[in-house]
């Protein structure tokens, strides 16, 4: 039987406890079977990631899967925290916590850019892994300097990073660029609309008209990142006043 998944998660560490003492020594690392799952899922998504599956790439069976992990839900757990270890860990440089942060959420969005499935995992164990905990490590770093309590500073990474997780899955499956149909289609869809709904008729052409098309995940993106940032402003300043008060 495999090791409990804490275990496994920290099987790298020097201090993990080692097994194999006893009997044959498998052929295939823990590392190994999680790989083949990344690899499954980047190409086709969690959906297609059965354990028969990921028993036909190594060239074992599907019970010897469960010899490595103890079940589908803890490999998914040991994958996302593997990404979250060899996601590259963005640069801090000492042009203020504005560019440290937009760094942080720009290398979020990359992420889930190249795996969109870790936007399916969610598990609170995953906060176990070394890969997750050094990830927070690392992006609570981006507000140093500033006038934020530990619970203040948690809480402001927390707010940004659910804003990348929800543009990430906004932009999942984001709508076909209109292009030049939309003036078309757009007078079509005045003919219906007609003068019901003045609000979302002139601001929606607006946008459209813009965009050319009636969402643009780009321009969600920028507009929602600055507003992000300019709402943990608010908040830095508050505190720096609080503090001088």
């Amino acid at each position: 039987m495999p090791q409990d998944l804490i275990d496994l998660l920290w099987r790298d560490h020097a201090d993990a406890p080692r097994t194999g003492a006893r009997g044959p020594r498998s052929r295939l690392s823990v590392t190994q079977v999680v790989d083949a799952g990344i690899a499954i899922a980047d190409v086709d998504g969690l959906a297609a990631l059965t354990v028969r599956r990921l028993g036909e790439r190594l060239g074992i069976s599907a019970m010897s899967v469960y010899t490595h992990v103890n079940s589908r839900d803890d490999l998914l757990v040991l994958m996302a925290d593997a990404v979250h270890q060899r996601m590259p860990r963005p640069e801090f440089s000492p042009a203020g916590w504005r560019a440290r942060v937009r760094a942080v959420a720009e290398a979020e969005l990359a992420q889930y850019t190249s795996h969109s499935w870790l936007l399916d995992v969610v598990d609170p164990r995953l906060n176990l892994g070394p890969g997750t905990i050094g990830r927070y490590d690392h992006e609570l770093h981006a507000f140093d300097g500033v006038a934020l309590d530990d619970v203040t500073r948690d809480a402001a990474l927390t707010f940004v990073l659910d804003f990348v997780r929800a543009a990430a899955r906004a932009s999942t499956a984001p709508p076909e660029d209109l292009g030049e149909d939309w003036a078309t289609l757009g007078a079509r869809l005045e003919h219906y609309v007609g003068g019901d709904f003045p609000m979302a008729t002139r601001v929606g052409a607006a946008a459209g008209a813009s965009m050319q098309m009636a969402y643009s995940p780009d321009h969600a993106w920028t507009f929602g990142l600055e507003r992000v940032l300019d709402g943990l402003s608010a908040v830095i300043e508050s505190e720096r006043a609080h503090d001088h008060a």
